[in-house]
């Protein structure tokens, strides 16, 4: 059976979909490299303008695939080099909405906070229960939960291990959006196509000064924006976006 599995709701939207259900897309070391060869290549695709994640079942992913690791090594962990398949997805260029269904527990939860927007369904749970199995988050729990929900909320989930609702994870910003559960894929499809007819420079754009200021002095994150502001000036979407605007009329953006 194919661990992940690849749609094309339209041809600027690319659909990924962790397909484990009898294991409750636990995050095996295939399915970790499939995710990192997917997501360089839709990257790298210019007709792919935005990626939904999305799981299936009862679950998004409920974590890391224990037995994969119970009677693993120092070394051995070390030499999976499993940081290089996460930056795959943590440098992709392209805008990623997780669409999260049920469980994202883990190694789950580490993967919907490498995406640029979190939609969750009503039943979805997010938590980082690796201290009741006497670890810790190794794939960014300590690092993007701090910086998405700050240390005290971050704290909370992960000294305790146990997991929250999704009315509480939008409450504490680990959420875009929250819906029903019906309607959480054609949510995130919804919004899909609305960011992929908006000029894709601009927002390729966004998401690198975004990412690259979070971290960075103020000024310095500050000066990235201006001179990715300064640089759309010389797209043709720049032109056309505010022409169109001008005359009335509904703009055409080509990303060039």
């Amino acid at each position: 059976m194919t661990e992940l599995l690849e749609e094309r709701p339209s041809p600027s939207v690319a659909l990924l979909r962790l397909n484990r259900p009898q294991a409750r897309n636990a995050l095996t070391m295939a399915l970790r490299r499939q995710l990192a060869e997917r997501f360089s290549a839709l990257s790298a695709e210019d007709e792919v303008r935005v990626i939904i994640l999305t799981g299936n079942g009862e679950a998004f992913a409920a974590g890391a695939d224990l037995k994969e690791m119970a009677e693993a090594g120092a070394i051995e962990i070390l030499l999976r080099q499993t940081h290089l398949l996460w930056r795959a997805i943590a440098q992709c260029k392209k805008p990623v909405i997780a669409a999260v269904n049920g469980a994202a527990l883990g190694g789950g939860c580490e993967l919907a906070m490498h995406a640029d927007i979190i939609i969750a369904g009503q039943s979805a749970q997010f938590g980082q229960p690796e201290v009741r199995v006497g670890i810790m988050p190794g794939a960014g729990g300590t690092q993007r939960l701090v910086r998405a929900v700050g240390k005290f909320k971050a704290m909370k989930l992960l000294l305790t291990g146990k997991p929250i609702k999704a009315a509480e994870a939008e409450a504490m910003g680990l959420v875009s959006e929250l819906v029903p559960d019906e309607e959480l894929l054609p949510t995130a499809l919804k919004m899909a196509e609305h960011i992929a007819a908006l000029p894709p420079l601009a927002i390729a754009e966004i998401k690198e000064v975004v990412l690259a200021g979070m971290d960075a002095p103020l000024d310095t994150a500050l000066a990235l924006e201006r001179k990715s502001f300064q640089l759309l000036f010389a797209s043709a979407d720049q032109k056309e976006g505010m022409k169109a605007f001008l005359e009335k009329r509904p703009p055409h953006f080509e990303g060039k």
